[in-house]
């Protein structure tokens, strides 16, 4: 292993954050990309093991968002084909929780299209946590509904949830040139009421929308300034009728050495395979789990995924084991930054108000 590479396994063993010209040779140094694999492998397995944390997604409200984001099908002026429909009931939601939590999920993530929630979001968002926990009361919940106004992470806290999600995406010198309709500052902002509430921080990254290295390595220290508990590394999906459709930049050697960069930087974090893994990676997806400790099941929010089946074998393939649901996903030395709800909706104790 060189010099680079040793260096890099070190920091991440003290938890130490990557110089930008460590973070640069990453991308696109001399050194060859199984080497780097091999490499950020070690510090996902001292932290991790060879353990894999099953999510997965339900779309409550799919399109006809009036946001401009370039990547999102769903988003204002997207003529992608997609499915769109209003608020599915909370029992329609725990009835698809509940068959992902038997095929080995750990963790619902409720998403909703829209620029923020309303005050009645936040009730639906209420009544379906409280009605996928009367069936599965050990699984995460994560909610994602967009940008949050006052009161909103402490109602969501408050009902249960265990995570709010808003990713970043992009670095903020770009974030212009993908979204006009709100800004970076209004995604951290967000994040930092999320956490403020108690809620887990989860925000990652999209790649594969024409950034540089130097906005994939600014975006890793932005969010490693926000140390969230979950990176979600999504792989552009391009649909047809959105701005982006025509980028198919991303090569899979190009997807694993990002996967590294983030694994250096999130040596002890949930760094999640996300949307687009399936069309990018494509047959070095199972090389992709020695870097990642986490990933989606399933469908996505506008686009189908492999089948739950097909990616089970693959982790037992690859010699992988499915986190269950008693067991932790970060390591002691995180945990005592996360408290962990036991009272109020879904147990027997009144809730912290």
């Amino acid at each position: 292993m060189t010099t680079l590479l040793d260096g890099l396994v070190g920091k991440a063993l003290r938890r130490e954050t990557p110089s930008r010209d460590e973070a640069l040779a990453v991308l696109t140094g001399a050194e060859e990309t199984l080497d780097i694999v091999a490499a950020a492998g070690r510090v996902r397995r001292h932290f991790f093991g060879r353990r894999v944390k099953l999510n997965t997604i339900i779309n409550m409200k799919s399109g006809l968002c009036p946001e401009d984001c370039s990547y999102c099908s769903q988003r204002l002026g997207s003529s992608a084909e997609i499915l769109k429909y209003s608020w599915i009931s909370p029992e329609e939601a725990a009835r698809t929780a509940d068959r992902a939590v038997r095929a080995g999920a750990k963790r619902i993530c409720l998403v909703a299209s829209g620029r923020g929630p309303g005050a009645r979001d936040i009730t639906r968002i209420e009544d379906t946590i409280a009605a996928v926990k009367e069936g599965s009361r050990e699984v995460e919940i994560c909610v994602c509904l967009g940008l949050l106004s006052d009161g909103q992470a402490e109602r969501l806290a408050a009902a249960g949830a265990h995570a709010y999600s808003h990713n970043l995406n992009t670095s903020e010198a770009r974030y212009a040139d993908i979204c006009s309709t709100h800004t970076f500052t209004d995604r951290t902002d967000t994040l930092r009421r999320a956490g403020a509430a108690g809620l887990s921080p989860c925000s990652g990254a999209i790649l594969g929308m024409g950034e540089s290295d130097e906005d994939i390595v600014d975006l890793a220290f932005a969010l490693r300034e926000l140390d969230p508990d979950s990176v979600p590394v999504n792989f552009l999906i391009p649909f047809e009728g959105t701005p982006l459709a025509d980028n198919w930049e991303l090569t899979p050697e190009r997807c694993l050495r990002i996967l590294a960069l983030f694994r250096f930087f999130f040596p002890d974090v949930e760094v999640r395979l996300a949307g687009g893994r399936e069309i990018h990676l494509r047959g070095l997806q199972p090389l992709a789990l020695h870097l990642a400790n986490s990933m989606f099941l399933g469908d996505y929010l506008t686009s189908e995924g492999q089948p739950g089946a097909d990616d089970r074998r693959m982790l037992a393939d690859a010699g992988f084991v499915i986190e269950g649901v008693d067991e932790q996903t970060l390591p002691d030395a995180r945990h005592d930054l996360v408290a962990i709800r036991r009272r109020g909706a879904g147990s027997d104790m009144p809730a912290n108000t």
